[in-house]
């Protein structure tokens, strides 16, 4: 495995001298960036330098930590995203909290892509004609929605017009790289499908996710399967007291909602008619999920 990655270290280092180097017979650029759109090189930490105009400046020390030990069990399982400076120096453009972590977990090098510099047009053409692979996996799609995001400066709206896909697809694809690093291995691994990935992340206790997804694997549930279960773990008794005294066409339409918008969603009818739908979220990013699954 070492000696795979030092033969692509050295592989890349060639394309890219060559790029600076040859007159005769260029390198077209856009191969360039295509190939390094696409290819994962080891770096090492002390030869990246972070971006100074880095607009995150606070980072959650037990966040950090976490992740510092998730990487320390797993590595890092999505690669950071750098600028070649010069031969051995390259700037960071994302990645800033994972560089931070896996420094924390004392790794020499870290997986990541490099870009070139001014090629944001042509790394956006890239990256769309890469995501359109059928062999691609959730997490790597997922991956690279995020890069398209981040490197390219698009928004969720502008993504999807870009790849013709609804922003509830590109928001679902986003969610699985929040998911515990086993279960994202899970995931490409194809020991569950994209179904029992979805209404896991709809979990919000790292623990019962975990649970839950061992649980998955032993006994062989269907996505339905899982979806009850989650749906009896997280529900309080009171909750399920007052579910139970709901007509059973309101329950079917309480559980659609449910599995609609991957949390729990509460539907209260008082004897007159009257009621509410509740549905609660974690976050902003969790409020603009909802947002789009309900325009969507």
């Amino acid at each position: 495995m070492a000696k795979n990655k030092e033969r692509l270290g050295k592989g890349i280092r060639a394309l890219l001298n060559n790029m600076d180097q040859s007159v005769d017979a260029p390198t077209p650029k856009e191969e360039v960036v295509q190939k390094l759109s696409t290819a994962i090189v080891e770096i090492p930490v002390d030869q990246i330098e972070v971006n100074p105009f880095q607009p995150r400046k606070t980072f959650d020390p037990t966040a950090l930590e976490e992740l510092s030990q998730s990487i320390s069990v797993h590595g890092l399982i999505q690669p950071i995203t750098v600028r070649r400076l010069s031969q051995n120096q390259y700037q960071l453009i994302s990645g800033e909290r994972r560089l931070r972590a896996s420094k924390k977990a004392g790794l020499k090098n870290v997986p990541a892509y490099i870009r070139l510099a001014n090629d944001q047009e042509m790394l956006e053409m890239a990256l769309v004609e890469n995501i359109q692979r059928e062999e691609l996996n959730p997490i790597e799609v997922g991956i690279t929605y995020q890069r398209l995001i981040d490197e390219c400066n698009l928004t969720h709206e502008k993504l999807s017009d870009r790849l013709a896909k609804n922003r509830s697809t590109i928001t679902n694809y986003l969610r699985l790289l929040k998911l515990p690093p086993q279960i994202q291995n899970g995931l490409r691994d194809k020991a569950i499908s994209m179904g029992h990935a979805r209404s896991l992340a709809g979990v919000q206790d790292v623990a019962l996710q975990l649970s839950l997804y061992n649980t998955t694997l032993q006994e062989q549930l269907s996505v339905r399967q899982i979806e009850d279960l989650i749906r009896r773990q997280t529900q309080p008794a009171q909750e399920r007291k007052a579910k139970s005294s709901l007509p059973l066409e309101y329950r079917e339409i309480q559980d659609r909602l449910g599995a609609r918008f991957g949390m729990k969603v509460t539907l209260k009818r008082s004897a007159n008619g009257k009621g509410q739908i509740i549905i609660p979220f974690g976050d902003d990013s969790d409020l603009n999920n909802i947002l789009d699954t309900i325009e969507d």
